[in-house]
């Protein structure tokens, strides 16, 4: 599979966006995990990998969105931006989630990126932005692929997106990266309005066949001011995914990845094991992006890294994170969490100022963390770069 992989690759995307990738992100991403690994064993926490929201401006309304939109927008300036990856850099970070709202809104965002030939950076883009121009610039930095966000076919996606013919437009922006040779990827995060339209063999193959690197499957969280925790996975749809992406490893040459199972298909949270972390759009410190509370701002920080590496907010929230469960706070101990977010002082940050009382009124879902039940990965692949490059850190002893 891995050589039908390679082979896919080198036809779809000409020599330099490879080997762009295969420095930036694939070399890039080992150095940075084992310089993560090594501050780890000498006591300092500095995430291997920075995921940014860079504005809360967005042309679409998702169900269960945590964006905020305000009037005036929020965003990081581009000189803070330049400041941030600059100094992630300095600890040996390559890459770089680049997040909204959408992304695709924030002006000067390119001039930013181009500070940086030496990172990759992963676009996450509905990609109604996404034309011939803007496609043509990001070949022309050669260090970003847009991962486009697909939450269901037609039908479902102008339910789940708030808007009118979402689903063609994505795929308007999807065939503008693919004209320009992007090595572009597809996203969605898996509910139980879209799971029997996305969760299938017949949908990954036809992202592949429209020239999708890899796919990636998240699992639907209820946060934001319009949750919709109805539309949450059950403990069997969670398994069913799960069984699903092993077994798609196997069958497709095609990336597909998760962030959610170790090698061995035990759950865990990124944020807790602290190899990822979020800034918002305005300049906050946050575990992960749905989980908008801070206690640091790193857009006025004087050291960012410094500022990372003291503060007692992550740290009590790993600490709280992986006693409380393997799985997602936020779907299996909403309750505990909020009580946790309250008793550390944390600023709210999502522009809403009731995230304290959603966690009080929000009810346990199903996760991925289900004991007794894991599906370990059938390839050798990835359970290797599993155990090797992401997730073999024993966060939770």
């Amino acid at each position: 599979m891995l050589a039908a992989m390679a082979w896919r690759m080198w036809r779809l995307h000409d020599a330099r966006l490879l080997w762009k990738m295969g420095l930036n992100l694939g070399l890039g991403s080992v150095s940075g995990i084992r310089a993560f690994q090594r501050r780890k064993a000498a006591g300092r926490q500095f995430p291997a990998f920075l995921f940014i929201s860079v504005t809360n401006r967005c042309n679409l309304d998702c169900q269960g969105c945590w964006v905020h939109k305000t009037t005036p927008p929020r965003e990081i300036p581009p000189v803070d931006l330049a400041k941030l990856i600059r100094a992630a850099r300095s600890q040996g970070c390559r890459f770089f989630g680049i997040l909204g709202g959408e992304p695709l809104l924030y002006d000067g965002l390119c001039e930013v990126l181009a500070q940086f030939p030496d990172c990759y950076f992963q676009l996450f883009t509905n990609a109604h932005r996404l034309d011939d121009a803007m496609a043509a610039r990001l070949r022309d930095l050669g260090t970003v692929t847009p991962l486009i966000s697909i939450e269901g076919l037609e039908a479902v996606s102008d339910v789940r997106r708030g808007g009118q013919g979402v689903f063609a437009k994505t795929l308007a922006g999807f065939q503008a990266a693919r004209r320009a040779g992007l090595v572009t990827g597809v996203a969605t995060s898996v509910c139980a309005s879209n799971i029997d339209e996305l969760a299938t063999e017949t949908f990954a193959r036809r992202v592949m066949d429209l020239g999708a690197a890899y796919l990636w499957y998240y699992i639907y969280r209820p946060v934001g001011s319009a949750p919709h925790p109805e539309l949450c996975l059950t403990a069997e749809q969670v398994q069913r995914l799960r069984r699903f992406i092993v077994d798609l490893r196997c069958q497709v040459p095609m990336a597909i990845v998760d962030a959610y199972w170790d090698a061995d298909g035990r759950a865990l949270c990124p944020a807790a094991v602290g190899i990822s972390h979020h800034v918002g759009p305005g300049g906050d410190l946050e575990p992960c992006p749905p989980l908008q509370f801070a206690a640091e701002n790193l857009a006025t920080a004087a050291d960012p890294v410094q500022a990372v590496e003291a503060s007692t907010f992550l740290k009590g929230f790993r600490d709280y994170a992986t006693a409380a469960t393997r799985g997602c706070p936020i779907l299996d101990d909403p309750q505990g969490l909020g009580r946790f977010l309250a008793a550390s002082g944390a600023r709210d940050t999502s522009g809403r100022g009731c995230g304290l009382a959603e966690y009080a009124c929000a009810c346990r879902q199903a996760s991925h963390h289900q004991p007794g039940a894991e599906i370990p990965e059938r390839s050798w692949a990835y359970r290797f770069a599993k155990k090797r490059w992401f997730f073999g850190f024993g966060a939770y002893g």
